[in-house]
């Protein structure tokens, strides 16, 4: 970890109340790692913004499979952008609902467009996107000093 600096913020009492309440919720056991996650968190979604920008992350779907065509227009998609899928996984929910869970990898503005195509299909009845990015933001303390990796991706 790098040298920590120390800083002061000034919040609303009630403000603080409410945060406290939220990261106890959570688990946190001091405010300072709650505040360190915010910040991760916001210069991440900052980072995904970007339509360049690598990323990696997962689409959640449900859907009906017994839907007219979904599960073959699901496979088609993903064999279409092979490039951009790394895995999935399949699990059946009851007797009509299946999850499925596609861990994708590429340009934030191809991610986006992809995971918008599995999740506007007919029969699809929720979908998510989250995108995180592949490598920690320069300068990060957690992973400024870390060896490369020596195996092919």
């Amino acid at each position: 970890m790098g040298v920590l600096s120390r800083i002061g913020v000034a919040l609303d009492s009630d403000l603080l109340e409410r945060f406290d309440r939220f990261i106890a919720k959570l688990g946190y056991t001091n405010r300072s790692e709650a505040f360190r996650d915010l910040i991760r968190d916001r210069l991440v979604t900052e980072q995904t913004a970007s339509p360049g920008a690598t990323v990696v992350g997962t689409v959640t779907l449900i859907y009906d499979h017994q839907s007219h065509g979904v599960t073959e227009k699901l496979t088609e998609l993903q064999h279409a952008h092979h490039e951009l899928v790394v895995s999935t996984s399949h699990a059946h929910l009851d007797h009509d609902s299946c999850l499925e869970v596609l861990i994708v990898h590429g340009k934030a503005a191809q991610v986006e467009q992809f995971a918008g195509r599995l999740i506007g299909l007919k029969g699809v009845q929720h979908g998510r996107l989250v995108m995180t990015v592949a490598q920690p933001a320069s300068g990060d303390p957690h992973h400024r000093n870390r060896k490369p990796h020596t195996h092919k991706h």
